[in-house]
C-alpha cells in the first residue's frame, strides 16, 4: 500500500515527465525526419547528376563521331575541288601553250614571211590594176550612156517644145518669129518647127454619171474622194494653140491621189519586228569567250584573259582554210625543205 501511495504521490511528476519526454521525442523525430529527407535528396541528386554526366558523355561521343564524319566529307570535297582545279589549270596552261605555238608558227610562216608577202603584194597590185582598168572602162561606159540618155531627153524636150510652138511656123504670106527677113539664114528653131508635127490634145474620158461608193469615199481610195457634181459635156470647138499645159496634166495635178503619212504607211508591228530582227542578229553574232573553267580561282589574281585573234579581231575571223593546221602546203614554201635538210645535215 505504501508503494501504491508513493506512486500516486508521484503520478503528477510522472505525468509531467511523460509529456516532456513525448515532446522531446517528437522534436527529435522531426529533426531525424528532416535529416533523412536531406540525405535522401542529396543521394537522389547525386544519382541524377551522375546519370546526366553519363548522358553528356554519350552525347559528346556521338557528336564527336558525327563531326568527324562531316569533317572527312568536307575534306574529301576540298581535295576533289583542288584536284579538278589543278587539272583545269593544267589544261588551260596546255591550251595556252598550243595557241602560242600555233600563233608563232602562223606568224613566222604567213605574216612575216618576206618573200611570201612580196609575192602577195605583187599579186594584189596586179589585181588592183586590172580591177581599176575595168572600173575605169565601166565608168566611161556609164558616162557615155548617161550622156546619150541626156541627149535623148534634151532631143525629146526640144521636139515636144517644137510641137507646142508649131503655131509659130512661117507661112508663105507671113514669116514666123524665128524666120526674120533681115537674116541671111533662118534660125535652127525654124527648121525644128518644120520637122515637128503639131501637138494635139487628147480628149479626157469624162463620164456622164458620177457614181460614188460610200466605202471608197470614206477610205479615200479614189482619185476624187469627195462628191462631185456632174461634169458638163465638152464643147466642140477648136483647141487653143500656144504654150498651154495639157489637160490631163492639169487634171492629174488637181486631183492628186492620197499620200499617206509615215504612221499610216508603216505597219503597226514595225517596232516589234525590228526588235525581233535585232535579237536574231545578236544571237547570230554572240560568241562565247569566257575562261576555260568559270569556277576556277587560278585567274582571279592573274592578268585578264585575252581571247584569240580568230574571234576577237575587228576585221572578222582569220581565214585559216579548211585543212588542219599541221598540214603543209608546198606551193607556199620559200625554199625546198628537202634542200634545207640536206644543207643542215
Amino acid at each position: 500500500m505504501a508503494t501504491l501511495a508513493r506512486l500516486q504521490g508521484r503520478s503528477a511528476v510522472i505525468r509531467n515527465q511523460y509529456y516532456y519526454r513525448n515532446s522531446v521525442v517528437n522534436q527529435f523525430r522531426k529533426k531525424e525526419n528532416d535529416a533523412a529527407i536531406k540525405i535522401q535528396s542529396w543521394f537522389r541528386g547525386c544519382k541524377v547528376r551522375a546519370y546526366i554526366r553519363y548522358l553528356y558523355k554519350k552525347v559528346t561521343i556521338i557528336q564527336k563521331w558525327w563531326r568527324s564524319y562531316l569533317g572527312r566529307q568536307q575534306y574529301q570535297l576540298m581535295v576533289k575541288v583542288a584536284y579538278y582545279t589543278m587539272k583545269m589549270n593544267l589544261y588551260n596552261t596546255m591550251a595556252v601553250r598550243i595557241q602560242r605555238r600555233w600563233r608563232g608558227y602562223r606568224i613566222r610562216k604567213y605574216c612575216f614571211n618576206y618573200y611570201y608577202l612580196k609575192e602577195y603584194l605583187k599579186a594584189v597590185s596586179e589585181t588592183n590594176d586590172v580591177i581599176r582598168e575595168a572600173l575605169e572602162e565601166f565608168a566611161e561606159m556609164k558616162e557615155k550612156e548617161e550622156r546619150k540618155a541626156d541627149l535623148e531627153r534634151e532631143e525629146k524636150k526640144r521636139d515636144y517644145q517644137a510641137r507646142k510652138m508649131h503655131y509659130l511656123l512661117s507661112t508663105k504670106q507671113i514669116p514666123g518669129v524665128y524666120n526674120s527677113p533681115f537674116r541671111r539664114e533662118p534660125d535652127p528653131w525654124e527648121l525644128q518647127l518644120q520637122k515637128a508635127k503639131p501637138l494635139t490634145h487628147r480628149k479626157p474620158n469624162i463620164k456622164q454619171k458620177c457614181s460614188i461608193n460610200l466605202s471608197s469615199w470614206l477610205e479615200c481610195t479614189r482619185s476624187r474622194s469627195f462628191p462631185q457634181s456632174e461634169i458638163l459635156p465638152p464643147i466642140n470647138r477648136k483647141q487653143c494653140q500656144g504654150p498651154f499645159r495639157d489637160l490631163s496634166e492639169v487634171l492629174q495635178q488637181r486631183y492628186k491621189p492620197l499620200e499617206p503619212t509615215l504612221r499610216v504607211a508603216e505597219p503597226i508591228s514595225e517596232l516589234k519586228e525590228a526588235r525581233e530582227a535585232f535579237r536574231r542578229e545578236e544571237l547570230v553574232l554572240n560568241i562565247h569567250e569566257n575562261v576555260f573553267l568559270p569556277f576556277s580561282t587560278y585567274h582571279k589574281n592573274k592578268e585578264k584573259y585575252r581571247p584569240s585573234v580568230h574571234s576577237s579581231s575587228k576585221y572578222g575571223a582569220a581565214s585559216y582554210g579548211h585543212q588542219h593546221f599541221r598540214d603543209e602546203n608546198p606551193q607556199k614554201w620559200v625554199n625546198s625543205k628537202c634542200y634545207v635538210l640536206m644543207l643542215l645535215t
